[in-house]
């Protein structure tokens, strides 16, 4: 779980255009947006502008006047679920939309204009996980890293790994690296030899309420004050705190129900 925002710089540095294939941009879509944006802020200390309007009521989260994700609000008539989404870099949105198509993937939402940011689709891979695409213009996605409260990882949760991990490395140009275990699947994407994301098989074990996903991980100073600042706003910490060679690990969930992990790197 290294840096995964392309050409995005660490501690605070504002990034350069990110490397196509690269996560560049988390999204959430929510029913209550005044509530969750008082979640968020309290939780990881984000101050909110409005915009782009083509989004509907959508804000921009940042960190230090720096973006780092965007919250919207769902329409009343669509029973959607309510999930963090990653974005990942294009140089050309509508050639990216068309090769998920033909390679058994869906686009459900564009390509579409989001006034003068940018251009988006969102789409889903043969599995099922949702993910989006963006192609930058005045909105260059995340422009912060290596700091609390910013985006530190993105992690697809699915049935196997093969077959999806060649589903990204052909849309989007990831190279694989394997974890050679017998009882571990497990597949870093990378762009340049850098980890960019991650894709973990879990089989029979993942939850079939919620299928195929991704989960954002969020950097934090100390894992278990933020996990026990979650229950206090209002949201669930769905398992223990854990060890791992990233870092201590919690998963947790917002007020309505989003899942995401909250990473507090080693040293």
């Amino acid at each position: 779980m290294t840096d995964a925002r392309g050409s995005a710089r660490r501690n605070g540095a504002a990034p350069d255009r990110h490397t196509p294939g690269a996560p560049c941009w988390v999204s959430l879509m929510v029913h209550g947006l005044d509530a969750t944006e008082e979640f968020y802020g309290a939780l990881f200390g984000w101050e909110f502008r409005p915009g782009p309007q083509q989004l509907g009521p959508y804000v921009r989260a940042l960190l230090d006047g720096r973006e780092v994700a965007g919250i919207g609000r769902l329409p009343p008539d669509r029973h959607l679920p309510v999930a963090w989404t990653p974005y990942f870099a294009s140089d050309d949105v509508d050639l990216t939309a068309d090769t998920v198509r033909s390679r058994g993937g869906t686009i459900g939402v564009g390509p579409l204009d989001a006034a003068d940011a940018g251009r988006l689709a969102i789409g889903a891979d043969p599995s099922g996980a949702v993910f989006g695409v963006w192609q930058a213009a005045a909105h260059l996605g995340t422009a912060v890293s290596g700091v609390a409260g910013a985006p530190a990882w993105n992690e697809l949760l699915t049935f196997e790994s093969a077959t999806v991990a060649k589903f990204y490395r052909t849309v989007f140009g990831h190279e694989e690296e394997p974890v050679v275990s017998a009882d571990f699947d497990y597949v870093t994407l990378q762009l340049g030899g850098r980890p960019v994301a991650g894709i973990h098989g879990l089989g029979r074990v993942l939850p079939r309420d919620r299928g195929p996903h991704w989960v954002t991980y969020f950097q934090v100073t100390d894992v278990s004050d933020a996990a026990d600042h979650v229950v206090h706003l209002g949201g669930q910490v769905l398992g223990p705190v854990h060890d791992t060679a990233q870092g201590r690990v919690a998963a947790v969930a917002d007020p309505e129900g989003a899942r995401f992990a909250l990473l507090q790197p080693p040293g």
